[in-house]
């Protein structure tokens, strides 16, 4: 293992971060406080509770999930699509790294900013609602294995990515909807019954509900499913990009 060049590139991503931090954090950290300040203080207030949770603080890890999704695929396909677009991936492609520690690199410094990112969305929270958290060590386990998960399917896309535009694509297209269909902003049992079922088909979903049971120890399907259902995602997106580094797709041409 060449630990030499994980920190290189860790260090290079994460100087990136520091370099734009308006645009890095104090943008999404602004953006979701709006949704506190909206849905969780003037809506929430005229709002009755959730399974017993006041629906301000019901919202709280949907809203966190909402931008741990969206910035662990951001930074993460950003940071790769960067040396394609500019043309230096074929001195990393040329060097005595291999594939592992290319993505330790990249995503490991996606993942530590959108966990980061994920902390002090949690920490403003706490100046517009009132919130508990009965699971701390799984509630930490969630946002870490999401923050992972996310980076790696966002490395994937960075790959994938001819231009600009295809990076949004994903991101806006797919992922920003399946979130808030998800139950974000609701519980899935509020739901009529067909739709309860068709919503199990919704990936987001299961993130949502384990991260959400962490917090109130509530949760609409079974927190060891959730658990699963995040790690076999993790498990797909590591085949993925094993396949793209051996065959060279998107990488050779």
């Amino acid at each position: 293992m060449n630990l030499h060049a994980v920190k290189a590139i860790y260090r290079f991503e994460m100087a990136r971060t520091f370099r734009t931090i308006t645009q890095s954090i104090a943008s999404p950290v602004l953006s979701t406080s709006l949704y506190f300040v909206v849905f969780g203080s003037a809506i929430g207030s005229r709002m009755g509770d959730i399974g017993g949770v006041s629906y301000g603080a019901f919202i709280i890890p949907g809203l966190i999930m909402l931008s741990l999704l969206n910035e662990s695929i951001s930074n993460a396909s950003f940071g790769i699509y960067m040396p394609k677009w500019a043309g230096t991936i074929f001195e990393l492609l040329s060097a005595p790294v291999s594939f592992i520690e290319v993505v330790l690199g990249y995503v490991g410094a996606a993942a530590t900013k959108s966990v980061m990112l994920g902390v002090l969305i949690l920490v403003t929270a706490r100046f517009f609602v009132p919130y508990q958290i009965e699971h701390p060590v799984w509630m930490l386990g969630f946002l870490v294995l999401t923050a992972l998960t996310f980076s790696l399917f966002g490395f994937i896309i960075g790959l994938w990515a001819d231009d600009f535009q295809k990076l949004q694509v994903i991101p806006l297209m797919v992922v920003t909807p399946l979130t808030f269909l998800g139950g974000a902003f609701y519980s899935i049992d509020m739901l009529p019954p067909f739709w309860q079922r068709v919503t199990l088909f919704n990936p987001v979903v299961y993130l949502i509900s384990g991260f959400r049971w962490s917090f109130y120890g509530i949760a609409d399907v079974d927190v060891a499913t959730s658990a699963f259902a995040t790690l076999g995602f993790l498990a797909l997106c590591l085949v993925a990009v094993w396949w793209i580094f051996r065959t060279g797709y998107k990488l050779r041409s």
